[in-house]
């Protein structure tokens, strides 16, 4: 992130201006922070008057850093975070021109959020989806305007990653695309897209992988330590396979792996048997204090 404003644009997108994020946990903060660091006016809905607070504060503690890290004025970590208001109710999204769908990774969760914003928002708004695995298409059906639903998948942590998989369901209008790519340029994200397949581009290659490293734990070979080793310095990954389920989110990853394991019916993609277990134990990664690694609280 290098700028607090929102570059001058032309492009098919210039008629955005507030946008709603539905979900405020770590993909929807990310989200509403990168959009209201780029001049949008931003709306964070959640289940609890609470989420959306603790969804705030965490934004504001992420500007205080980025502040510090790159000498803003005082004023402008403040202006941007005034951008950003919430709530409980979903009538917020009645003049908003996206709405950004972030919530839990269950399909009837999306379906019944999916339903209610259809008959909520403007006619010409586009509804998007952060889903990491669940097919567009179907989103798209539980709406009355398949055409202006898109998947816009941002990678954790959003103000970081400079990539949005953008991906189109079957009925993804051209224009539909047009706007969401200009709107990852003013994002200053760089927009990649991809087709509706199950777990699209990232997740049918990294959760296998993932997947992949719990079945060496569960079989014994190697530690956890050691499996992450060999993947950061035999092949340059940032962080270890276990220690990025982590911070993805053990309930995350199954999800990912059941929908390719049922969209793609290959046995490849099957669960393994100690991620079903963890997530059992309530053992989710970071945000649960313990997965594969374990989070004392600070």
């Amino acid at each position: 992130m290098t700028t607090a404003t929102a570059p001058a644009t032309a492009g098919p997108s210039a008629g955005l201006k507030k946008i709603a994020v539905i979900g405020g946990g770590t993909m929807g903060n990310g989200i509403a922070q990168v959009f209201a660091t780029h001049g949008f006016d931003v709306q964070i809905v959640d289940a609890r008057q609470e989420f959306v607070e603790r969804a705030i504060n965490t934004i504001g503690k992420n500007l205080d850093r980025v502040a510090k890290k790159q000498s803003w004025l005082p004023e402008q970590a403040q202006a941007i975070i005034s951008r950003i208001q919430g709530g409980v109710g979903l009538d917020v999204v009645k003049d908003c021109g996206l709405v950004i769908e972030a919530v839990t990774e269950d399909a009837q969760v999306k379906r019944t959020l999916f339903e209610q914003l259809d008959k909520l928002a403007p006619a010409n708004a586009i509804l998007a989806s952060n889903t990491s695995s669940i097919s567009i298409t179907r989103i798209a059906g539980w709406t009355t305007r398949p055409g202006q639903v898109i998947g816009m998948h941002f990678m954790n942590p959003v103000p970081v990653m400079q990539l949005v998989e953008v991906i189109r369901g079957i009925a993804t209008t051209d224009a539909t695309m047009a706007v969401i790519a200009d709107l990852c340029a003013r994002l200053q994200k760089t927009p990649v897209e991809v087709n509706d397949y199950p777990g699209f581009v990232a997740n049918r290659i990294l959760l296998p992988m993932i997947n992949e490293a719990a079945y060496c734990l569960m079989e014994g070979v190697a530690t956890r330590e050691s499996i992450d080793q060999v993947m950061k310095l035999g092949m340059n990954h940032p962080m270890g396979p276990l220690a990025l389920a982590d911070l993805i989110g053990l309930d995350t990853c199954l999800s990912i792996m059941e929908v390719l394991h049922e969209g793609l019916g290959d046995s490849k993609y099957r669960p393994c048997p100690l991620l079903r277990k963890m997530v059992a134990a309530g053992w989710l990664g970071r945000k649960s204090g313990r997965g594969f690694y374990e989070y004392p609280a600070s």
